[in-house]
């Protein structure tokens, strides 16, 4: 689903550990069908829904009486605070726009219309709305919004706020955003005072609409108004929401801090109880991941989602940890894999040939690299949609034939995706430099006219020597990327690691600068896909996506994400979703790396969670909570610094 997506300066290895509170999943529904004469005229006879929540396909997990959700513990006590760490430093509050480096969980202070859960796909359920009415074609969407919805001012949410959020967002912030809703949104009205209208466009894909629109994040008009603010701008004034957290203090750079409003509106909503339970929430920010853990060790933050694996096979061996003061657990995880890897930028002429991509995925030792660094922690990134029922394998059935032939028949794709398995990363050997697949690359390079000179480098026609500069802001990577810098290097290839501090990172690896040969970052999919394709993976954004790092522009790619959108069953999505995934293999703009299907974490033995947890979220800002006795507990043996 196309959705304003907040961006943070984590960076790094954190980057992908600190989530959002209130995870937007989407997933079933359960509909209260009426009849087309009680709503509005304009629905030209068709039945018109009208529910507490929408799905892509079949029923919703939950009915309109649920009480709360199953994996939250409704009566979870509220108070304390939960502390994490992020990466680099923070000069803005500004979740939404390319300038500045946010500050880590800077959206949580807004909502949206809409929301998801932790264990649904495909659905979304009222939070700002009571009700949301549409007909059968989806070709508009009412939003009823809650009389009692109030921004943190006490001030309500109206639908004036939410038609102003929309057309700010549309000519402000995150470019992508408003590109793909303008080709999509025809008009956005406040009916009354709690009742909003999206009409869309005709002859697009209207599947996935009312659930784009309704992840819209809600800001307070009048606020953005009589302060002067500027969505297009980062700034330290964070803008007015209606969220259970609003900013407590900073210090910039260094901490942020949240702080759950008691005064909350929704605290007593179905849909929120059991959630938000902390008094605050606290972000310690490291320019080294080391440093981090040792700030962890000494008590400056108390959670800890581990993303290293020598640490956690090798480093949780001090005294807290020994004396229980520290929990030390692995948590299971159902979510698919997050898809990261080393983007190229395909916006640099030397990696317009895909024999130079394929080359580089086969100097990367994967299998020696486990073995030898991360301790047998991790599984390759294979697919797009690694860890998920949507990674496709083996040939293609009739089905994806079916979907896959006309385009081999325009010849944007070769014949073999037809009957051949998906590109998969090579396997190497034991060896760090697997030779086999350093003869199939060199080859490779060979044929690509990149020639080995005299002093061993390669050349192309121009005399230009093949350079790739691996860009890297985490010293924890420094380990992983120069055994790979040492493999290319034996291929010829003049390669280097550069070392650059967060703030250098973003700047080079976001619009408009795109100044970086090589960088981690995560090949982005959703379970349900829609509209956020084309922001990261469509020609239209390439330029100016921050999503779509590797600045793709595959006409093949292009025309199977209007398959995807155009998809009327879920099993029709998740045929051409695995169409989709087989068509960006074969384009070999990444060399995938690596995940675990389980949460490796550690804390200060003062937070609780449900039994079970969820599939598809750990949740640990959002629903786990604070347990006062533990906590006075490890203060009194002076475990805890605060």
């Amino acid at each position: 689903m196309a959705q304003v997506r907040a961006r943070t300066a984590q960076g790094g290895v954190a980057a992908e550990r600190l989530p959002d509170v209130r995870p937007w999943l989407l997933g079933g529904l359960g509909l209260l069908v009426v009849t087309a004469a009680a709503l509005p005229l304009h629905a030209e006879e068709q039945k018109v829904i009208k529910a507490h929540g929408i799905s892509t396909f079949g029923e919703l997990k939950y009915p309109a009486d649920f009480a709360h959700l199953d994996y939250v513990n409704p009566d979870a006590p509220k108070g304390g605070e939960i502390s994490e760490w992020a990466f680099g430093g923070f000069d803005s509050m500004n979740p939404y726009s390319v300038k500045g480096r946010a500050a880590a969980l800077s959206s949580v202070m807004y909502e949206s219309i809409l929301v998801g859960t932790a264990d649904e796909i495909g659905a979304a359920y009222c939070l700002l709305c009571e009700t949301l009415e549409y007909p059968e074609d989806r070709s508009w969407v009412i939003f009823n919004l809650r009389p009692e919805a109030k921004f943190s001012d006490g001030t309500p949410v109206t639908a004036e706020d939410v038609v102003f959020s929309y057309q700010t967002f549309l000519t402000k912030g995150l470019t992508d955003f408003r590109t793909v809703f303008a080709q999509q949104v025809e008009s956005a009205e406040a009916l009354d005072t709690h009742r909003v209208k999206f009409t869309f466009k005709p002859g697009i894909p209207t599947r996935d609409l009312p659930q784009d629109v309704g992840g819209l994040p809600v800001l307070s008009k009048a606020q953005y108004e009589r302060e002067g603010l500027d969505l297009e701008e980062g700034s330290l004034k964070p803008f007015l929401g209606s969220g259970a957290y609003v900013l407590d203090r900073m210090n910039v750079g260094q901490t942020v801090v949240y702080r759950r409003n008691p005064d909350y509106w929704g605290k007593d909503l179905p849909i929120t109880r059991g959630t938000g339970n902390f008094d605050t929430i606290r972000i310690e920010y490291y320019a080294d991941y080391n440093a981090a853990f040792e700030g962890f060790k000494g008590g400056s933050y108390t959670f800890r989602n581990e993303a290293s694996s020598i640490l956690w096979a090798t480093g949780y061996d001090f005294p807290a940890v020994a004396s229980g003061v520290v929990k030390k657990v692995e948590l299971p995880s159902g979510a698919k894999a997050t898809g990261q890897g080393w983007m190229l930028n395909l916006r640099r002429e030397k990696f317009q040939d895909p024999r130079v991509r394929e080359a580089l995925n086969l100097v990367f030792n994967f299998e020696w690299s486990n073995a030898t660094l991360f301790y047998g922690l991790y599984t390759r990134v294979d697919s797009f949609w690694e860890n998920s029922y949507l990674e496709p394998s083996g040939p293609p059935s009739e089905a994806e034939v079916a979907l896959l032939k006309p385009l081999v028949d325009e010849g944007l794709l070769p014949a073999s995706i037809l009957t051949d398995p998906p590109v998969s990363p090579p396997v190497s050997s034991d060896r760090q430099l697997d030779r086999k697949n350093l003869r199939a690359a060199s080859k490779l390079l060979d044929e690509a006219g990149w020639a080995v000179g005299d002093d061993g480098l390669r050349r192309n026609a121009k005399g230009e020597v093949l350079r790739i500069e691996f860009l890297n802001d985490s010293q924890t990577f420094d380990r992983v990327i120069n055994p790979y810098v040492e493999n290319l290097r034996a291929l010829g290839i003049d390669a280097v690691m550069t070392r650059v501090d967060n703030a250098q990172m973003e700047s080079r690896t976001r619009p408009p600068s795109f100044d970086y040969d090589i960088a981690t970052g995560n090949a982005r999919t959703n379970y349900i896909s829609g509209s956020e394709l084309k922001q990261y993976y469509g020609s239209e954004t390439a330029d100016v996506s921050s999503f779509n790092m590797m600045g793709l522009k595959s006409p093949a790619v292009d025309r199977m994400i209007e398959v995807v959108l155009a998809a009327k069953s879920s099993d029709e999505l998740v045929t051409a979703t695995k169409a989709l995934d087989r068509v960006l293999r074969l384009e070999r703009f990444w060399v995938p790396q690596w995940y675990k299907a389980s949460h490796t974490v550690a804390y200060y033995d003062m937070y609780e969670h449900p039994e079970t947890l969820p599939p598809y979220a750990l949740g640990e800002l959002d629903f786990w909570w604070f347990n006062p006795d533990k906590a006075q507990a490890l203060r009194a043996s002076g475990a805890l610094r605060q």
